[in-house]
């Protein structure tokens, strides 16, 4: 749960708890369940004949808030105001939330952190990612920095990965080029060997493999497995690139093919 107030325009996870005639009562699931009105005007655009046509109680909907008055404890929100992407995209932020909440109570019994302590650690990861679910996609990827930035003890971070492998599959793309390589030195083999090991190391961070395997001569697979397809695409021509430069100081050639059937040649 969120403490406090909502912002005006921001997008919020409801839950209905009454439809009468002139409009909708929600409670606000990430605000302590804080009572929101839906005037039937917001309901959805043009005439609304039948309010139930389009918000039902226990129906779980994502507002747009218009106004908030703390001292009267009233929350205006718009339905119609928000599209189905949007719709989407918070849901499933609010989904994600609700499992970091889960997940972050196993650290604590894990790593036997005081509730008090828990709602700290909270308060830091949100001022650090904005959300709760962000740091377990770095946990389960080993992107350690902004953790460690977070000075939690020793066993609550050990707590926090097994957690966060345990539970996150961070997506992935996978995908494949090849570079056909000669070396008419007579130790070629050798220096294309160490011009590819060395290949695979320039640009390797942290979600990116790299595996380079023999096809037949002269030609060799590199496998890249990275967190998007742009990374993915760089991190395979740079190691292609490299691969070549190496080779060609000896006296070599290379070409890089994306695919199969076509060739790019960087000689």
């Amino acid at each position: 749960m969120t403490k406090g107030w909502p912002n005006v325009g921001e997008l919020v996870v409801c839950t209905v708890t009454k439809v009468v005639d002139f409009g909708a009562f929600v409670a606000l699931d990430e605000y302590d369940n804080k009572e929101g009105l839906i005037h039937i005007s917001e309901v959805a655009s043009g005439w609304v004949k039948y309010i139930r046509d389009h918000v039902r109680e226990g129906q779980k909907i994502v507002c747009k808030v218009l106004d908030v008055n703390p001292k009267r404890g009233h929350i205006d929100l718009s339905f119609k105001d928000v599209n189905e992407h949007q719709r989407r995209e918070t849901i499933q932020l609010w989904k994600n939330d609700q499992k970091a909440t889960k997940w972050l109570q196993f650290v604590a019994d894990d790593a036997k952190v005081p509730a008090a302590e828990l709602e700290a650690m909270k308060d830091k990861i949100k001022d650090e990612y904005g959300n709760l679910y962000t740091i377990f996609e770095d946990a389960s990827a080993g992107n350690m920095k902004p953790i460690n930035k977070l000075e939690f003890p020793q066993n609550v971070v050990e707590a926090l990965v097994k957690v966060a492998q345990d539970n996150v599959k961070i997506p992935s793309v996978d995908i494949s080029g090849y570079v056909d390589i000669v070396c008419p030195v007579s130790n070629g083999i050798e220096v294309i060997k160490k011009a590819l090991k060395t290949a695979t190391t320039i640009d390797v961070s942290d979600g990116v493999t790299v595996e380079v395997s023999y096809v037949g001569a002269p030609r060799y697979r590199i496998r890249v497995v990275a967190p998007d397809y742009k990374k993915a695409e760089n991190v395979l021509k740079n190691v292609a690139l490299e691969a070549i430069d190496q080779v060609s100081k000896h006296g070599g050639e290379g070409e890089f093919h994306r695919h199969m059937e076509e060739a790019k040649s960087f000689q």
